[in-house]
């Protein structure tokens, strides 16, 4: 999990390595392993049910883990833009507010702890919708330019 804050954290800052952003490696890395984590380490700790709701925080945090390599793509070429750059901070805050909470319920099993989940679903959702009035903005610049 720490190597998906840095590496998120490093997309959103423009980290780079070469010309390679370093949140390309740590948050794919991260994800490989919580996933690995879930498949083989807990799969005799804890219930099947659990086992679930662990594996859908994994899956959250790849889709957006990839979403911030994205975002961080695309930043390169918008550096001036807060769309991107608040998209980059909400999409950050969900994959800790959703998968962390996912993570901490499954490990824990406590339940209150499903009542955090929906605030970083709603932090991925706004991300998304940052990210397409991104783009539609820039396709409405696009068009009015190649007239």
């Amino acid at each position: 999990m720490i190597y998906l804050l840095l590496g998120s954290l490093s997309a959103l800052i423009g980290g780079r390595i070469g010309s390679l952003p370093i949140a390309t490696l740590p948050p794919s890395l991260a994800v490989v392993a919580m996933g690995a984590f879930g498949a083989h380490g807990l799969k005799a700790v804890i219930s099947p049910e659990l086992l679930a709701v662990y594996q859908t925080g994994v899956t959250y945090q790849m889709y957006h883990a990839l979403g911030l390599v994205g975002i961080a793509s695309i930043h390169r070429q918008a550096p001036d833009s807060k769309l991107l750059h608040w998209a980059g901070w909400l999409m950050f805050a969900g994959i800790v507010l959703f998968s962390g909470s996912l993570y901490l319920l499954a490990l824990l099993n406590l339940n209150w702890l499903g009542m955090i989940t929906p605030i970083g679903g709603v932090c991925f959702l706004t991300a998304w919708l940052l990210i397409t009035l991104f783009a539609a903005q820039n396709i409405r610049a696009s068009d009015h330019h190649n007239r």
